[in-house]
């Protein structure tokens, strides 16, 4: 076997994504703040995402515009008992014998209310369909994100923190919930009343409805300018809440790292600089947003007052009845009101536009290679693995490894040993495809490994890594986790071979111990019997074990090594280990230095070339004195 490989100085790096700029925590953007970067496409999209609503949309746009007709015509039926309330009084001045028809107007009273009514109820159902759409929508957008970061490759997440990702699926969805919950269905009623009430005004007064209109112009001048300052801010806002709940997730992840080495202060300085941001882009974007209704209430109240003075000059002349004029100035103040809605659904829309974008852009990242469409199945796993002529690097443009090649006969244990960075994780990443060679091919019993279904080909292994990983659950599922089907007497049966059963039976609860979310309840060496326990557990046709038993003490490692010399039997295994201790037994170790394999075969016959593989060895072990 051969190989010529070239390794840069670690064996993973972690390469910022193009277009998105990151600070040193890898999750930081210019201060400056950006608009959305594309309104109307992210618009459409939702539109699109809306499609699937067409039917409960049309049904909440008539009830919406009931509910306004019903609203509308409340104040010009009103009027008219107004009217009838005048003309009574008057009567009764000049000295007539009519006096006030109270029979007329409470039933005008009965039919107003009976109007309002309706058009409460009709929004209430509007209010009730429009929760529903809302709520389905964010249930659907966490859905396809989680579903998108099954089909992601990793690495996009090398360049992304947990909390950025975390925020698309929490924050980004419940703005883009809320604000859909609250504004949809008022750009309707707001858009029927505007309309509706133009319509009424016409019909009572030319001239009063035009004073009024003249309102118009100012109002669309200062809600271009509000807007235009506002959705900068709402987009930043958005990206630094990611970048706060990204350092905060970060931090607290390794509290005690970051403690251990008196980071508190960096971190307190960095966690400021981002929140200093987030809070001036949050009182910006909301004092703007606020600042669009009392602006509009003044504008509307100029017209207010100018259209009292016109309306009682006219009623004066007897050009319009008093009913009228009451009619109308509540049709005026019906007028400003949808306006000054339309004007802050209009900054709600920019936050939306900039929430949707970022779950938008999320969604549309690049996924991992497709799945074959003719994937092989193999009946039963040999277990040759062979990878020939590979080349890979993290970045295209520095590869880690160049030219590697090497054969795994059924049921050997193949040791890859070496310094930090030589590339020996990496063999293991690719042989799991967890990123795709960039040449050459991986070969598993004669087939490359792109020609299976990625669940197969992970089927046919088990895992033990360095970090272990374990999830709030109990310990019975914990190890369970290796395999769904297996019984309670499989898991304990999995657990005695591991050594785990003897400490579990000494714990509280025993199997029934919830570990906690970082499962700090048990040590780092306990937890890693529990990975080793799972392992074997799962009984897979081939293993890797990457640093399995670098967190426990020599005794439970020479009782480990026996219950994995059991597992490996008959089984093709590959152990990456920094202890050469572990793997002498081994039936070939490839030696890796710089991404090569400069020296390779069993323990005896490389002690014996008195290489790089004797120097690493005698590193850790004191060399025979010559006599």
């Amino acid at each position: 076997m051969s190989n010529q490989t070239k390794n840069s100085n670690s064996e993973r790096k972690t390469f910022p994504r193009p277009g998105r700029g990151r600070g040193p925590m890898g999750h930081g953007m210019a201060p400056g703040g950006e608009k959305a970067t594309d309104f109307k496409g992210t618009m459409t999209k939702l539109i699109e995402y809306l499609g699937a609503y067409k039917r409960s949309i049309v049904m909440v746009m008539i009830i919406a515009i009931s509910s306004t007709v019903f609203a509308i015509a409340g104040p010009k039926i009103l009027g008219n008992a107004t009217t009838k309330l005048f003309e009574g009084v008057m009567d009764q001045i000049r000295g007539g014998t009519d006096g006030i028809d109270f029979t007329y107007i409470g039933n005008i009273i009965l039919i107003t209310l009976g109007l309002y009514l309706l058009s409460s109820l009709f929004s209430y159902i509007q209010g009730w369909i429009m929760s529903g759409i809302s709520a389905d929508i964010a249930y659907k957008f966490r859905r396809d994100i989680a579903n998108k970061i099954n089909r992601m490759p990793l690495k996009y997440f090398d360049g992304t923190s947990q909390g950025e990702v975390l925020s698309r699926i929490t924050n980004d969805v419940d703005t883009v919930n809320t604000t859909l919950n609250q504004s949809l269905s008022q750009i309707i009623t707001s858009a029927v009343t505007v309309v509706g009430v133009l319509i009424m005004m016409f019909s009572i007064s030319w001239q009063m409805t035009l004073l009024a209109l003249l309102i118009m112009p100012l109002s669309m001048v200062v809600v271009m300018l509000v807007i235009k300052q506002s959705q900068k801010y709402f987009k930043q806002q958005q990206d630094y809440l990611g970048h706060v709940n990204g350092h905060v997730e970060e931090m607290y992840g390794g509290h005690m790292v970051m403690k251990a080495f008196n980071g508190e202060e960096e971190s307190v300085r960095k966690f400021n600089t981002f929140n200093d941001t987030l809070y001036s882009s949050a009182w910006k974007s909301q004092f703007l947003s606020g600042l669009m209704m009392p602006v509009m209430r003044f504008i509307g109240n100029l017209g207010y007052v100018a259209v009292s003075i016109l309306g009682g000059w006219l009623a004066i002349r007897g050009t319009i009845t008093v009913g009228d004029i009451q009619a109308f100035i509540q049709y005026v103040r019906s007028f400003t009101q949808p306006i000054t809605q339309l004007a802050n659904i209009s900054n709600i829309f920019q936050q939306t536009a900039a929430a949707a974008e970022r779950v938008f852009e999320f969604l549309d990242e690049d996924e991992e290679v497709a799945e074959t469409e003719n994937p092989i199945t193999l009946e039963k796993v040999i277990g040759q693995v062979e990878f020939k002529n590979v080349r890979f690097g993290y970045d295209s443009n520095e590869p880690v490894i160049n030219d590697f090649s090497a054969v795994a006969k059924p049921g050997q244990k193949i040791a890859i040993v070496g310094p930090t960075g030589a590339g020996k994780t990496t063999m293991v990443k690719l042989l799991m495809r967890f990123y795709d060679v960039d040449a050459g091919e991986i070969l598993i019993d004669g087939h490359d490994i792109r020609n299976f279904k990625r669940s197969d080909l992970r089927g046919m292994f088990a895992m033990v890594l360095q970090d272990t990983w374990l999830y709030n659950d109990t310990i019975m599922e914990n190890i369970r986790y290796g395999r769904g089907s297996a019984t309670d007497e499989d898991v304990i049966k999995a657990a005695k071979a591991a050594h785990v059963d003897h400490f579990v039976r000494t714990l509280p609860d025993g199997y029934n111990l919830e570990l906690n979310e970082e499962a700090s309840n048990v040590s780092q060496g306990q937890k890693q019997l529990l990975t080793i326990a799972r392992a074997i557990l799962a009984d897979p046709d081939l293993l890797i074990l990457d640093e399995a038993t670098s967190s426990v003490d020599t005794r439970t490692e020479l009782m480990i090594q026996k219950a994995m010399d059991a597992l490996m039997q008959g089984r093709t295994s590959f152990i990456i280990a920094h202890r050469l201790s572990t793997i002498r037994n081994a039936d070939l170790i490839l030696v890796m230095n710089e991404g090569d394999i400069v020296e390779t075969g069993s323990h005896e016959e490389l002690l014996e070339l008195d290489g790089f593989y004797s120097e690493i060895y005698y590193s850790q072990f004191e060399k025979p004195i010559e006599v």
